[in-house]
């Protein structure tokens, strides 16, 4: 894809939705981390459901902690690998108490340090709390990214370098959430919906049908 083609391919994701906002339900760079770390091989629609009354006893560090591991497990027991999960949250916690005044780090190495902390983890929370340019790269970006051609890859890292690379600097703040969207709800996995795509005429997918206008 040239670069006219990428610069179009935003503009146009960004034309549909000027401001997008993560669908994770938080209030603030903690809750956003716990969700986050309790979004892995789970919906954002499940994780919702516990979280709504996990945060409304449960939404600072120190009363996480509080809360102990078993009835955090309790409250996410609907989630997938909860065990572990609360696990993860409570020492997670723990750190932040000890290690950062309670605080989320604003630092990918700080955050990354975390239990159950990851590098995509550590890129939502780096772009959604706080505002930085980055792109965690999850399965909807990564499959948007080599179906359209827009930044091939074969792992996740290599997809997230060559979107850095690629993406003009005024798409970055939000290019991480136009993609995942894209992804989640019109360039899905099994049946992509091409006639609905307003970038489908830039995408170099070849089994997508006419493609829709713009």
């Amino acid at each position: 894809m040239t670069p006219d083609a990428i610069d179009d391919f935003y503009r146009r994701l960004a034309e549909r939705l000027p401001e997008p906002k993560s669908e994770l339900a938080h209030h603030d760079p903690y809750t956003l981390l716990v969700a986050v770390v309790l979004s892995a091989q789970a919906t954002d629609r499940g994780v919702n459901k516990a979280t709504g009354p996990l945060f409304a006893v449960a939404d600072t560090p120190a009363a996480m902690v509080a809360l102990g591991e078993e009835r955090l497990r309790g409250h996410i027991k609907t989630i997938g690998l909860f065990n572990t999960k609360a696990r993860n949250v409570i020492a997670l916690s723990e750190i932040l108490l000890a290690e950062h005044g309670g605080e989320v780090p604003r630092d990918r190495a700080a955050l990354e340090t975390l239990p159950g902390v990851g590098r995509k983890t550590a890129n939502v929370v780096l772009n959604v709390a706080f505002g930085e340019p980055t792109i965690a790269v999850d399965t909807h970006i990564f499959r948007v990214s080599n179906r359209t051609g827009l930044a091939p890859g074969r792992t996740p890292l290599a997809v997230e370098r060559a979107l850095e690379r690629v993406t003009p600097e005024r798409w970055k703040r939000h290019a991480h959430h136009w993609l995942i969207l894209h992804g989640r709800y019109v360039c899905k996995a099994r049946k992509p919906d091409c006639a609905a795509c307003v970038v489908a005429d830039l995408c170099d997918f070849p089994d997508k049908p006419a493609a829709a206008a713009t």
